[in-house]
C-alpha cells in the first residue's frame, strides 16, 4: 500500500473485502476512495484464474471448474456438497511429475507449480460461488478443503503450506477455516512429510499408498523406488505422534491388480495398533486406459477383510464420474482443444 501512496490500513480494508466479504469487484469496495478503488484492486487483486468450463452433476451438488491460468497452464478444482459440510478439493500444481500410470494427471506430466495465491484463489471462489447461492442446496459456506486435486501437493511445498495458512487464519489474514478440516494429501514424500510434522499444523495427512508391498507399489506409485513402504509409513506415523491426528492411508481399488485378498491381510498388518484410517477408493478410470475399478463384490471383501482385524475402513463417496471426474482428465481435454485451435 505505501508503495501504491495509500495509508497503511487500506490492506486490513482490502483483506477483509477478499476474505470476509469475498469480492475482489472494486465497485462493491465502498469504504475505499472511488478513484483508488480500480487501481487498488488491480495492483493487488488481479485475475489469477479464469473459468474455462463448469460443469455440474449429482443433482448439482458437485461442480467442477477447468482454471486458465495467465501462463495458459490448466488446472482443476472441485466443489462437493455434503449433508452437513462442503468440501473443496483442489490442485497444487498444474499437471504433476508423479507418473503414476492409472492417473489422468501423471500421465499428462508436470508444467509447473501452482503459486500459494492461485491454490487460494480455487477455494475462494468455490466460497464466493456458495455465499451466492449459485450451488444446488442455497447459500453455504466451503468447510472443509482437501489438497487431492492435480499435482502432488508436498512437492509444492512452500507454496501448499502458505495457502494452507491463508485458508486456516482467520479474516483479515486468511479464510478462517478449521486446519482439523483440511487435509494435505501425498504419494509418499518422506522427508517432506517429516518436515510437515513439524510445522505445528493440525490438518489431516492422507496418503496414497495403493499397495502394501514394494513390488507393485514401485509400479503403481513410481516415486516409491525412492522412499519405499516402511519408509513412508514410519513418516506417517511421525506425524500421527507428531499432530495426534490420524492418518488417511489412500488406495485406489485396481481389479486385478492390488484388491486381491492377501493384499487386504498385508495391508492391515502394516496398520495394526496405529492411529489410521484406510479410505478405499472405487477407481474413476481414464478412457482408454487398461486400469479399470474392481469388482463391487471383490472390493467388498476387501473391505471386510480390514475390517475383520479391526482396521478402520471406509469406501470414498465417489462424484463426478460423468463429468470426467478423475482428475486431469478435463484439463486434458481443454489442453488439446487449445492445441487444435492454435494448429
Amino acid at each position: 500500500m505505501r508503495e501504491l501512496g495509500q495509508p497503511t490500513y487500506r490492506a486490513d480494508q482490502l483483506s477483509r473485502h477478499y476474505f470476509g466479504r469475498l469480492t475482489d469487484s472494486p465497485d462493491e469496495m465502498t469504504d475505499l476512495p472511488a478513484d483508488a478503488r480500480d487501481a487498488l484492486a488491480a495492483a493487488l487483486l488481479p485475475r489469477l484464474l479464469t473459468a474455462e468450463r463448469e460443469l455440474t452433476c449429482d443433482g448439482g451438488t458437485t461442480r467442477k471448474t477447468v482454471w486458465r491460468a495467465a501462463d495458459g497452464a490448466y488446472l482443476e478444482s472441485v466443489l462437493m456438497r455434503y449433508p452437513g459440510r462442503v468440501t473443496s478439493c483442489v490442485s497444487s500444481q498444474a499437471g504433476c511429475g508423479m507418473a503414476c500410470p492409472f492417473c489422468a494427471t501423471g500421465q499428462a506430466g508436470l508444467t509447473r507449480n501452482l503459486s500459494t495465491a492461485e491454490i487460494v484463489t480455487q477455494v475462494v471462489a468455490g466460497a464466493r460461488a456458495l455465499a451466492r447461492g449459485e450451488m444446488a442446496g442455497g447459500p453455504g459456506r466451503v468447510s472443509n478443503v482437501v489438497f487431492m486435486g492435480m499435482g502432488e501437493p508436498l512437492a509444492n511445498y512452500t507454496s501448499v503450506i502458505a495457502a494452507v495458512r491463508r485458508l486456516t487464519d482467520p479474516v483479515p489474514q486468511g479464510l478462517g477455516i478449521s486446519q482439523r478440516s483440511v487435509t494435505v494429501s501425498t504419494v509418499g514424500l518422506a522427508p517432506a512429510i517429516s518436515k510437515l510434522a513439524a510445522e505445528k499444523l493440525s490438518v489431516r495427512l492422507a496418503v496414497s499408498l495403493h499397495a502394501p508391498d514394494d513390488e507393485l507399489r514401485d509400479e503403481l506409485v513410481p516415486v516409491n523406488r525412492r522412499w519405499q513402504v516402511a519408509e513412508v509409513l514410519d513418516a506417517a506415523w511421525g506425524y500421527a505422534a507428531a499432530t495426534g491426528r490420524r492418518v488417511s492411508i489412500e488406495y485406489a481399488m485396481i481389479r486385478d491388480v492390488n484388491d486381491q485378498a492377501w493384499r487386504a491381510d498385508a495391508l492391515a498388518r502394516l496398520l495394526a495398533g496405529r492411529l489410521a484410517h484406510v479410505n478405499l477408493i472405487p477407481l474413476n478410470p481414464t478412457p482408454g486406459s487398461r486400469w479399470t475399478a474392481s469388482d463391487p463384490q471383490v472390493a467388498a471383501e476387501f473391505e471386510a477383510r480390514l475390517a475383520d482385524r479391526g482396521i478402520p475402513v471406509t469406501v470414498r463417496d465417489t462424484r463426478g464420474r460423468e463429468i470426467d471426474g478423475a482428475c486431469g482428465q478435463l484439463a486434458a481435454a481443454s489442453k488439446a482443444d487449445d492445441s487444435l485451435r492454435s494448429g
